[in-house]
């Protein structure tokens, strides 16, 4: 069991849950400038999570099937955004206010170890998108990318998938076919 489906699993053994909700394809979740202290587990369904920059939207994560998504700074600070989150398509959510979630954390040792782990792999998966992002070419940008996240190319659609990678949807057919 991977520690994703181990907190997941604890959270749901708690009956923590408060909500649950399904979005719409193309539904936001959370718009830029709000704030949003929700976790919320990706019961089925994808979302981007995307800022704009001069008009143009830059894809900086997804969140798809058994996986938590939330706008991380809005959640640690209780402050609005930039960030916005969007529903790719249909998407089931479990949702979880941050003030359930943190007296959750704080029960044990083994909560609060869990919540720091999947806090440090966001950190180093981040780390590796900024250095994919600044040094490397498209290819070994896709290479990489596929290597670490495959289900990502099952779960997400291609033109999200090259904004994500900052290359055109061509360049990104153009790789998966070599």
């Amino acid at each position: 069991m991977n520690i994703i489906e181990e907190l997941y699993n604890r959270i749901e053994n708690e009956k923590l849950w408060t909500k649950h909700m399904v979005l719409k394809r193309n539904e936001y979740l959370k718009v830029t400038g709000t704030t949003d202290t929700n976790l919320y587990y990706i019961v089925s369904g994808s979302l981007k999570i995307t800022i704009i920059s001069e008009y143009e939207e830059h894809i900086i994560r997804f969140g798809y099937k058994n996986n938590f998504i939330t706008s991380l700074d809005s959640f640690i600070t209780e402050r609005p955004s930039d960030f916005s989150i969007q529903a790719i398509k249909k998407t089931e959510l479990k949702v979880i206010p941050k003030s359930i979630y943190i007296d959750f954390i704080n029960q044990s040792s083994e909560n609060k170890m869990l919540w720091d782990t999947i806090l440090e792999q966001l950190i180093l998966q981040q780390m590796e998108r900024e250095k994919d992002i600044l040094t490397t070419s498209p290819k070994e940008r896709f290479q990489r990318v596929f290597k670490r996240s495959p289900q990502l190319f099952q779960e997400i659609p291609n033109k999200h998938i090259a904004s994500y990678l900052r290359m055109s949807p061509e360049t990104l057919s153009r790789l998966k076919k070599s």
